[in-house]
């Protein structure tokens, strides 16, 4: 790197510190947590995609797609569950989540059931994604100083620091912003290595003659994923419709952000969009990196350049020896922007959960200007703990999307059956939601360690149905406390409404992925 370089990394932090200084003034919990409920949909939308598009997928989508053993363009399926997710939202969970008008989503579950159903699952969620979170600053960091020699604990603490400081200020309105600002500038960093990869290997039709055919593979449909295959076409729609429902439903981090719409017609074309929108960006994922699989075949010094037990390493050290100076400091701001995006989503998420599900048992209400004092507070404790626990990522890293991907789908399965009960069948009673979270939770926990055969993402739905059937079965035969007026409210009835535009326009999509990907070993492969 030189001077422009630093030049642009520097600005570009610099704006996001401005950005936290510009929303500031924070005078409720709603201010700070939901931003007031006055975000635009579009800002929204490209937050809710850029905390899960983030720097591992940035880094590590391409690398699977091009270089390692096993991958390919199979990890297009992993989005081929995506429409249908968001069509099982926009009708029986966010509704429900919106018009509670809670800012933690584990306090729906309180009224739903009681206070221990509320703690049991907010604590599992800032468990996992403390750790998780800290795992993918750790890939990031590790990346960042093999790849291009910026110094370790430098790359950690600059992604700490800043992340903290706009985060700490701004609230959900910085975090809201920036993230729409990196989800772009993620999307013209993929589009310029695609570019430049193509340039450098002369073309199109040098790509076609050199593509490995094993590669293009999108749709495996003779992998069931019980007999240790992966990536079988069944498990990812299945799981995957599980995963990603619970993701973006049940998980503080995402539900937040369409909890900050300013309506609830805008909570659904959020989600309308995110099942539009992520597939291209996912696809151009995968294709950058079938175009970065050829390159290695035709530069055998580049090859021997890359570490074999590190092929993440794949993204980073192309952009520093191919790419021009200027654009090199700005696709390596795409990458601590990746990863910030990450962090501010989860400390501003862990602060509400925690001020909102653990404060209350103290028996005292905070005052307006103490919440959002002790909200800030919580946001620095949760930054300091994960940028901490990333310093100390150590073995995991370098298995890390397979590692934070199965730890999810320990939990995701389970933690959605629980919402659903909560809004299907509320007079199920607390006692039955806990023994259905908990038997969903550790069956899952033993098909990781004694049935490792079973592909991680059938945990997910394995998790969701097991949850869902002990919950019946116990509160058929245990008898909880009376149901809370807005539980009986609901008398076990869908909140949200199909509407067939929705429907018919996100069944399309489910049905266009599948073309594509029936298509790409044919087209390319031709």
């Amino acid at each position: 790197m030189n001077a422009l370089d630093y030049i642009v990394i520097i600005a570009y932090l610099s704006m996001l510190l401005g950005l936290g200084y510009f929303f500031k003034e924070q005078n409720s919990k709603k201010d700070y947590f939901l931003g007031g409920r006055q975000l635009g949909v579009f800002p929204l939308t490209l937050s809710t995609m850029a905390t899960q598009l983030s720097a591992i997928s940035f880094i590590s989508a391409p690398a699977f797609v091009g270089l390692r053993q096993g991958g390919g363009m199979v990890w297009l399926s992993y989005e081929f569950a995506v429409p249908l997710a968001m069509l099982l939202l926009m009708v029986y969970v966010l509704p429900a989540l919106y018009r509670s008008g809670v800012v933690s989503i584990y306090d729906f579950l309180e009224k739903r059931f009681d206070l221990s159903t509320r703690l049991l699952i907010s604590f599992v969620f800032m468990v996992s994604r403390a750790f998780g979170t800290s795992i993918a600053i750790y890939a990031t960091a590790l990346i960042l100083n093999t790849a291009m020699g910026i110094n370790f604990y430098v790359a950690i603490a600059v992604i700490g620091v800043v992340t903290l400081i706009y985060s700490f200020q701004g609230g959900m309105k910085a975090v809201v912003y920036s993230d729409a600002a990196q989800m772009l500038l993620i999307f013209f960093g993929l589009a310029m290595i695609l570019f430049f990869s193509l340039r450098s290997i002369g073309g199109m039709d040098v790509f076609l003659a050199n593509i490995d055919s094993s590669r293009l593979t999108v749709l495996r449909t003779d992998s069931l994923g019980f007999s240790g295959d992966e990536w079988g076409l069944w498990p990812m729609i299945f799981g995957g419709i599980v995963l990603y429902a619970s993701y973006y439903g049940c998980d503080q981090t995402q539900a937040q952000r369409t909890l900050s719409a300013k309506d609830e017609s805008a909570v659904r074309r959020i989600l309308m969009l995110n099942g539009l929108a992520r597939f291209p960006v996912v696809l151009l994922y995968c294709f950058t990196g079938l175009v970065l699989g050829v390159f290695v075949v035709l530069n055998p010094d580049f090859l021997a350049q890359l570490q074999t037990q590190e092929p993440d390493t794949l993204v980073p050290l192309f952009i520093v020896q191919q790419l021009p100076h200027g654009l090199i400091g700005l696709l390596i701001v795409a990458l601590l922007a990746a990863s910030m995006s990450s962090l501010s989503s989860v400390v501003n998420s862990l602060s509400a959960v925690s001020i909102e599900d653990y404060t209350r048992l103290s028996g005292k209400r905070l005052e307006r200007k103490s919440y959002v004092f002790w909200s800030r507070a919580a946001v620095l404790f949760w930054g300091v703990v994960i940028v901490a626990l990333s310093i100390f990522g150590g073995d995991i890293a370098p298995t890390v999307i397979e590692a934070i991907n199965k730890i999810g789908s320990v939990f995701y399965g389970p933690i959605l059956a629980t919402f659903l009960l909560a809004i299907l069948r509320p007079q199920a009673g607390p006692r039955a939601a806990n023994a259905g979270l908990l038997a969903g939770v550790g069956l899952n926990i033993y098909l990781w360690l004694a049935q490792p055969q079973v592909f991680w993402l059938w945990w997910n739905a394995i998790g969701c149905v097991v949850s869902v059937g002990v919950a019946l079965l116990v509160s058929a035969v245990v008898k909880g406390r009376a149901a809370a007026p807005e539980a009986a409210a609901a008398g076990g009835v869908a909140i949200g409404v199909w509407r067939r535009d929705e429907t018919i326009i996100l069944l399309l999509m489910f049905a266009a992925m599948l073309l594509i990907g029936w298509l790409i070993p044919v087209v390319l492969g031709a």
